[in-house]
């Protein structure tokens, strides 16, 4: 028997990238400019947040009529959606994403856990 040898995948993005490959891609194909767009764009996070909620409902079965119709990795993917909606509507506001995202991190981290040991 002879071993058999895959190629390694390619390197996924980093979340950064695809985060801008992301919002590149939707700026282009926008149907809205100016400050509808901007607004359209922060909308879109309420969409997905509410996507959570109607999954943790399906899941816990809260709606008698329907009963149970999502599981709890739809609720993880909505939330996945959430956090990727978000990170590109903050790209739409800056193109210094990452270092807006890193500063207030640290800064919430500071807030909650204390400061970070040297």
């Amino acid at each position: 028997m002879t071993e058999q040898r895959t190629t390694p995948p390619a390197q996924d993005p980093d979340i950064w990238t695809s985060v801008e490959d992301l919002w590149t891609w939707l700026d282009a194909h926008r149907a809205h400019d100016g400050d509808t767009g901007l607004v359209l764009r922060m909308l879109k996070l309420t969409e997905e947040v509410g996507e959570v909620a109607q999954a943790v409902i399906g899941a816990t079965g809260q709606n008698p009529r329907k009963g149970v119709t999502h599981t709890w990795e739809d609720v993880q993917g909505e939330l996945c959606d959430v956090v990727i909606t978000a990170l590109v509507a903050l790209r739409t506001l800056t193109p210094d994403t990452r270092g807006v995202f890193e500063r207030h991190l640290a800064g919430v981290r500071e807030r909650s856990l204390g400061p970070a040991a040297p």
